[in-house]
């Protein structure tokens, strides 16, 4: 897992990676996780993230934003965002 981004710009700049893609950022104040898109539609509808989109109509479906929480489940977030980015690479 790199922790330390690569210093530049742009999206990903400042994002955790594993295997060289990108799993966790942060984006506006709020943690930005990658997981299935059957688990960011169940966080958007329990109102725990909101939808990420990278322009108007252009909603990623295997990206959410969390508000800032707890330390922990950030964490947690982060460690399934983690998992299923890995299980995903390859």
């Amino acid at each position: 897992m790199d922790l330390h981004a690569p210093r530049g710009r742009g999206f990903g700049s400042n994002a955790l990676k594993v295997e060289g893609r990108i799993f966790a950022s942060l984006s506006h104040g709020r943690l930005l996780i990658k997981l299935p898109a059957e688990r960011v539609k169940a966080l958007v509808e329990a109102k725990l993230g909101a939808p990420f989109s990278t322009g108007p109509g252009r909603v990623q479906k295997e990206w959410v934003t969390v508000a800032p929480s707890s330390l922990e489940e950030w964490v947690r977030l982060s460690e399934e965002a983690r998992r299923y980015v890995r299980s995903r690479a390859g």
